[in-house]
């Protein structure tokens, strides 16, 4: 099984990080430390909170002064990366808001070693205008890790990040820093852009079907831009988001034998399904086939979820396809009992479905 993300944070990592901090602050009290991290609570304590408490070990045991403090760490930081390393820029979230002056420069260093992409959103609440004029700057770095904090830091939507209200109601403080990197050398940077345009497209999906048929004609890294930013206008079947990309109504394409088994699926296994598309009159063309599953939810509601299978041309005048679903426990989930739908999707429009049952 693989380590759980949290599980880095054990007694080697963090003796690691304290002896680092001891070589830039000899005072530091290395043993101290790890006993307060490792209290009566840590093993009760997610991946996010873990973080923030090592945030807090932090701020107890380096110099009070927060200036002198926040120099010992930029000095510790490149000796760690990843996601695990977030609490650098987490400890400028918590301690650095009254000292932007301070932090803003510490934010744009750390991120070149994990992510501040978390740490600049309580900073952008605080002061909007500010930040983003800093987010422009940051836009036109040398560094691509800079760069993409631009983007990612100001997605309205970021997961795991506290959201930013005032940018889904109203993206366009954001769009000039897309603007800017929507070509930019970098893929980790485009995908960043990308995220952030699936992210309004939640809230605003006709502006960035504007952006989208705008930039559809600019250069193939662009394009894929656009292709990732519709992922989610694309399985919502948007006609005018579906013939962007070549997908026209399936007005000569039908079903045919499409089988669930078994219709009655026990807890933790899986549901297969089964069909074949046939064009009577020549090729199937250029197609997207998804499937969409309705959840029963806790109160009897259903929740549709829509999982791509293919996409592209097909020469031939039929296709048969198999797919497995599986109903193993996962953490974004949760499955109640009862009666679920498959439907089949094809350029977006559902074209057949049935039903088979999720038992205890």
């Amino acid at each position: 099984m693989a380590k759980l993300l949290k599980d880095h944070f054990d007694r080697n990592y963090l003796s690691r990080l304290a002896d680092e901090l001891r070589k830039h602050e000899p005072a530091f009290p290395k043993r101290k430390m790890l006993s307060f991290v490792f209290d009566t609570e840590w093993e009760q304590r997610e991946l996010k909170q873990r973080m923030r408490h090592i945030s807090h070990a932090m701020r107890e045991y380096l110099p009070a002064d927060y200036e002198v403090a926040l120099k010992i760490l930029i000095q510790a930081a490149p000796q760690f990366g990843g996601f695990e390393a977030m609490f650098f820029p987490d400890f400028v979230e918590v301690y650095g808001l009254d000292e932007w002056d301070l932090s803003l420069p510490a934010l744009e260093h750390f991120t070149e070693y994990s992510s501040s992409e978390f740490a600049v959103r309580p900073f952008i609440l605080q002061d909007q205008k500010r930040m983003m004029r800093q987010m422009k700057r940051w836009a036109a770095s040398k560094n691509h890790h800079v760069r993409r904090l631009a983007s990612e830091g100001s997605r309205p939507r970021l997961p795991w990040a506290m959201a930013l209200p005032e940018f889904k109601k109203d993206p366009a403080p954001t769009l000039p820093l897309l603007e800017k990197l929507k070509a930019d050398p970098s893929e980790y940077v485009r995908r960043s852009v990308a995220n952030h345009l699936n992210d309004i497209s939640k809230d605003h999906p006709e502006l960035v079907v504007d952006i989208a048929q705008k930039w559809i004609k600019g250069s193939p890294e662009t394009q894929w831009i656009v292709k990732h930013a519709c992922r989610t206008l694309l399985k919502q079947g948007k006609p005018e988001v579906l013939a962007l990309f070549g997908y026209q109504a399936p007005v000569d394409v039908c079903v045919r034998n499409f089988e669930i088994t078994p219709t009655g699926v026990a807890w933790g296994k899986e549901v297969q399904f089964e069909f074949e598309l046939v064009s009577p009159s020549g090729e199937l063309g250029l197609l997207r086939v998804e499937y969409a599953i309705d959840f029963v939810r806790q109160k009897g509601a259903a929740s549709r979820k829509v999982f791509k299978i293919s996409e592209g041309p097909i020469s031939q005048n039929s296709r048969c396809y198999s797919r497995r679903h599986s109903f193993k426990p996962i953490s974004t989930r949760k499955y109640y009992p009862g009666w679920h739908q498959i439907t089949i999707i094809v350029n977006g429009q559902e074209m057949v479905d049935g039903q088979f049952e999720l038992q205890e």
